[in-house]
């Protein structure tokens, strides 16, 4: 594509859009901005990018004549697919992408792209230190925080990129075609934007329509859709299981972790050779593995990887142990499902940090997984009121209601004894009450660090 003689309408002024928009003007096309808040000011909005120079912002409503002119919009994945506005623009005939779509075309070298429900972050950030410890030039993007706009320019065929990818992300691909793909597992999560699993789980499988039939695709096969959908993959499979011997894949036997190629089966690493914990940390170690082998890297580079690797931030992350009570972060928790693996991994009496931002999902699971771990429920934000009225059905009855994430961490050092622990792992979104998950975690790591000064 000529991109000097495209006109890209770019739908989106935060993080995404601002790394379309830069990238758009390294390869010369013409860009407009535009951000339904009308709140925004135009100069600060320009001062995000490293050239603003002929960049039009628009602010809060898109004229049809700009619809008109435009050769291409690139939606930041914030936005919906079915916003008012994204469909007047699909009914012009404007062809419309998203950032990985973008990055994609633009990009160069080999791509392994990780999504799922759970898990994208740390087995990312795995993987790319596994890269990292193998190939000259690694770059690793995506739903991580590094968009992948601003690696795609500067990449060569020797670059080798690590994806993590939304399914908000997946909506608008066309061309994306990951050497490596994985999908860690599915579970209901953001229903209020895709409606339906059935709708949420074909997003998640579409980073492997383009694949060839000879690229792999990671799977897990303890996940009963994921094995259900397997049937419609024309690529190749391979699986990982932490219960089961898988052939080809990678399994758990014993305390071994093994990968069988079809031929051989070779070791690679222990249960007990890495600092992160619970069987869900497992299966992310035994999909990087799957994918780490498929792009190339040598077992021995894996398994001494794997050995320094240290927890993602606000995943189960160790914060303090304050009178023999330990505080742990786990502010990614941002679903019911992975809120489930926090809670499993927890060794000791539990006070549970919960609530946020109502994503129109059930908790009943989330509370059947309490069993004798949790002894203490701490709720806040906008979905406290369902949570424990859905935790009072399932027996449980030991709740207290705070107004903030401050009051919250008060009530847990009240309540807490000796040989306790405390999680925060909301099971919701951040939105409403703070920008992201990484702000409520690094606020709940200095509330609780500020305990120790007193």
């Amino acid at each position: 594509m000529d991109w000097k003689t495209q006109k890209v309408l770019v739908a989106g002024s935060g993080k995404s859009g601002i790394g379309a928009t830069d990238l758009l003007k390294k390869v010369g096309a013409e860009v407009i901005i535009y951000d339904g808040n009308d709140k925004l000011k135009e100069e600060d909005v320009l001062n995000k990018l490293e050239n603003k120079e002929d960049v039009k912002v628009i602010l809060g409503e898109l004229e049809d004549s700009v619809i008109n002119e435009i050769d291409m919009m690139v939606l930041s994945p914030g936005i919906a697919i079915d916003a008012p506005f994204v469909l007047r623009v699909k009914e012009a005939g404007v062809p419309i992408w998203g950032e990985i779509e973008l990055a994609y075309v633009i990009g160069k070298g080999k791509l392994a792209a990780i999504t799922g429900t759970n898990g994208k972050t740390t087995t990312t950030a795995l993987v790319g230190e596994i890269m990292a410890n193998y190939y000259d030039k690694v770059d690793v993007v995506g739903n991580i925080g590094n968009p992948y706009t601003t690696t795609a320019f500067d990449s060569t065929d020797d670059t080798v990129t690590v994806a993590e990818i939304s399914s908000f992300q997946l909506e608008t691909i066309h061309t994306f075609k990951p050497d490596v793909s994985a999908v860690l597992n599915i579970t209901p999560d953001h229903l209020n934007r895709h409606y339906t699993m059935e709708c949420y789980t074909d997003v998640k499988m579409s980073i492997a329509k383009n694949q060839d039939s000879n690229q792999p695709i990671v799977l897990n096969y303890e996940d009963p859709i994921l094995r259900e959908y397997a049937g419609k993959l024309t690529n190749r499979i391979i699986w990982f299981s932490s219960k089961q011997k898988v052939n080809p894949g990678v399994y758990l036997e014993g305390k071994n972790i093994i990968y069988a190629d079809g031929k051989k089966e070779t070791f690679v690493t222990t249960t007990e050779d890495t600092t992160l914990v619970g069987i869900h940390n497992v299966e992310n170690i035994m999909a990087a593995i799957a994918i780490s082998i498929n792009m190339d890297v040598p077992v021995d580079i894996i398994r001494e990887t794997i050995r320094k690797f240290k927890a993602v931030p606000h995943r189960i992350e160790y914060v303090e142990t304050i009178n023999d009570v330990i505080y742990y972060n786990d502010s990614k928790g941002t679903n019911t499902d992975a809120s489930i693996k926090a809670i499993e991994a927890m060794s000791r009496p539990t006070i549970l940090i919960a609530g946020g931002y109502d994503k129109k999902v059930s908790f009943d699971d989330w509370a059947e997984a309490f069993g004798d771990k949790v002894k203490c429920l701490v709720l806040l934000g906008q979905t406290a009121e369902q949570i424990a009225d859905t935790v009072k059905k399932h027996g449980f009855t030991n709740i207290i209601f705070t107004e903030s994430l401050k009051e919250a961490v008060d009530e847990c050092a009240k309540n807490a004894k000796p040989g306790d622990a405390v999680l925060l792992s909301p099971a919701c979104a951040s939105w409403g009450m703070f920008d992201n998950y990484e702000q409520r975690g690094d606020m709940f790591k200095e509330y609780v660090r500020a305990m120790c000064e007193k």
